[in-house]
Parts: C-alpha cells; sequence; structure tokens
C-alpha cells in the first residue's frame, strides 16, 4: 500500500465530503489491516505507523461523528 508522505490536517479532513470522508476512513482501516498483518509476519519495518494509522483513524471518526451530531442538533432545532 502507498504511504501517504504528508500528514493530513484536520482543515484538510474538513474539507471532505460525507462520502469522501467515508472512503478516507475505509482506506485508513485497509491500511491498519495491512499494517498487522506485516506486524505479525514480522515485515513491518517502521512500527510507529501502528499508533500513526490508529490516530488517523480516530480523527476521522471523530469529525464524521461531530457532522453526524451537528445534523442531528439541526434537525431538533
Amino acid at each position: 500500500m502507498p504511504k501517504k508522505s504528508k500528514h493530513t490536517k484536520v482543515g484538510d479532513i474538513r474539507k471532505l465530503s460525507d462520502a469522501n470522508l467515508q472512503k478516507e476512513i475505509d482506506e485508513s482501516y485497509k491500511r491498519m489491516f495491512a499494517i498487522n498483518l506485516q506486524k505479525e509476519t514480522l515485515q513491518l519495518a517502521n512500527h510507529r505507523e501502528i499508533p500513526r494509522t490508529r490516530h488517523a483513524i480516530a480523527r476521522l471518526k471523530t469529525i464524521q461523528r461531530q457532522r453526524q451530531l451537528a445534523k442531528e442538533h439541526g434537525a431538533q432545532s
């Protein structure tokens, strides 16, 4: 899997549409699966990829949840 060389900024994530945000989450989970597979087969070169990818998933899911809550709050008002 290709690595992303630049770190994704929160502002860049917020600019994504809901569909693209979900696509990024799915890609991150696939990347995490590949990293875990490499770890188990002792082929992982950079052990810092594990927490970095987990953090990226958490960031994406947090923004997704914020959008969901904003929609729910808007519908209740």
